[in-house]
């Protein structure tokens, strides 16, 4: 991996990432494939004409349905999936988190029912990271758990020191199974994760540790699960600069617009976050002028595009009134065309966000887009 810092405004970088599977321009939204497909019928041919650069898939997931063993026997994530581009994988770490009525954390790792069928999984940091090579993505996260944001101090320190000890552990195995013959991608990159709640001290502390392991990148994980946004962005100023500036940064699940602007400002390089695909799938398109709901009856008639001047698959092909007949028909193309449009708002907007870096007008930028997205839909 080579990591170069281009620009800088502020605490905002600019970056050129170049890995294995081809180089990443930061900031960056990586598009969210959970099980290896984004919902909404949205295929690996689209993500390229959309601008996506970097895909999300999740390890949990795919190690359930159809199993990592099966995808490495058939080439690889990239290969199964028929994507070029690098692929991110999350580790499972916040199926710790999201399914808590069906697990049990212990110190070797954590014991899963399978949502699907109910059979017991077990997954600790390196049997995560066994499921990740298996799958031969570019970035590999590490095991951790998620603590619930607001959980007390005296449940988040020892919840951070075992993720800081899963960390030394995922570590170890990365660098073993890289070192395989049969490993299909053997310069898989490791990512570590700080967690914290909100409790700034433990934060502070982790992110310390961590910078110290010299990983390949560093993600801040734990946030947007019940706090505020004021609290994600105090996390952010806490714990940011005690990151190294010289590996690339990861906000993971998160968000919004306006937290992804944020986010920038606070000097994050990767963001994920289902929002766009969620809330297409559901008729709420993002614009400029902020986000619509298409399920509205004033759109019945109205033959504009989801925004002018958007250049998505569906804005150059297909009205407002049409997709909103789409939707009103349960039509999956209706639910397909939002899902579209959405990603592409979230690529271009990485896009725009990288242009204003590079011409030392973030700021400037940053406000007069927040300005627009509060004036809503003329």
């Amino acid at each position: 991996m080579k990591y170069e810092i281009l620009k800088k405004e502020g605490r905002a970088k600019r970056a050129h990432m170049e890995t294995v599977h081809g180089t990443i321009e930061t900031p960056v939204f990586m598009n969210v494939g959970t099980v290896a497909a984004i919902k909404g019928a949205v295929d690996t041919t689209d993500l390229n004409e959309i601008g996506t650069q970097v895909e999300l898939s999740n390890t949990y997931h795919l190690h359930v349905r159809p199993g990592d063993q099966l995808i490495h026997d058939l080439g690889g994530l990239h290969a199964f999936m028929n994507w070029k581009k690098p692929i991110l994988t999350d580790s499972g770490g916040f199926q710790v988190f999201s399914l808590a009525g069906i697990r049990k954390i212990k110190e070797e790792g954590v014991y899963f029912h399978s949502h699907i069928d109910g059979r017991p999984i077990f997954m600790g940091p390196e049997e995560s990271m066994q499921i990740q090579s298996n799958l031969a993505s570019t970035i590999a996260m590490a095991f951790d758990e998620c603590p619930p944001a607001l959980a007390e101090r005296s449940y988040i320190q020892p919840s951070v020191d075992r993720t800081t000890r899963w960390l030394e552990r995922c570590k170890k195995e990365m660098d073993r199974l890289n070192s395989l013959e049969t490993t299909i991608n053997k310069e898989q990159l490791l990512f570590g994760i700080n967690q914290g709640g909100i409790i700034d001290d433990i934060r502070v502390a982790h992110a310390k540790t961590i910078a110290d392991m010299d990983l390949d990148g560093y993600a801040v994980g734990g946030l947007a699960v019940g706090e505020s946004h004021e609290e994600m962005y105090y996390i952010l100023d806490e714990v940011v600069p005690h990151l190294p500036e010289n590996k690339p940064t990861y906000l993971m699940g998160v968000g919004t617009p306006a937290n992804i602007l944020e986010g920038v400002e606070r000097g994050i390089d990767f963001f994920d976050c289902v929002y766009p695909s969620r809330n297409g799938r559901h008729g709420h398109v993002y614009t400029h002028h902020g986000k619509l709901n298409l399920f509205n009856a004033k759109y019945e008639r109205d033959m504009r595009p989801i925004e002018e001047g958007c250049m998505c698959p569906t804005c150059r092909n297909y009205s407002r009134a049409y997709v909103r007949h789409l939707l009103k028909a349960k039509e999956m193309l209706g639910m397909r065309m939002c899902v579209l449009h959405n990603l592409y708002f979230y690529n271009h907007l990485m896009e725009e966000i990288r242009d204003a870096l590079d011409n030392g007008n973030f700021k400037e930028y940053k406000y007069n887009v927040l300005q627009s997205m509060a004036e809503g839909d003329r």
